[in-house]
């Protein structure tokens, strides 16, 4: 963690200045649910995704009392899931499964000249 705040830190200058690219990987849940903005038009790449979804996420941070009862909702809506819940135990073997098995290579997005 503290060579992530290092870093931050020594970036903060040009980034004020140019701003900042970085490479991000999303699971493939989210990679799907990205996609599928992009597909309807909504987003025209990923890389506008991340600029308005950060852009609304960074308007929000001020109003704490909102992001409170955003995770409030969210949570309640967890508890209320009529799926079945998992033990523990079954959610560690499920990850332990997970990520002993080998994955497959994300899709890459690149930008078309």
């Amino acid at each position: 963690m503290t060579d992530s705040i290092e870093h931050a830190k020594q970036l903060q200058e040009q980034a004020r200045k140019g701003g900042l690219r970085f490479d991000a990987y999303l699971p493939p849940d989210l990679a799907e649910w990205l996609l599928d903005f992009i597909e309807r038009g909504v987003f025209t790449d990923p890389s506008e995704a991340v600029f308005v979804i950060f852009s609304e996420h960074h308007d929000l941070e001020p109003h704490a009392d909102l992001r409170t009862e955003l995770l409030r909702r969210s949570c309640q809506a967890a508890i209320d899931d009529p799926r079945p819940s998992f033990s523990h135990e079954e959610v560690t073997e499920h990850l332990r499964q997970l990520v002993a098995k080998p994955q497959p290579e994300p899709a890459v997005w690149q930008k078309k000249p």
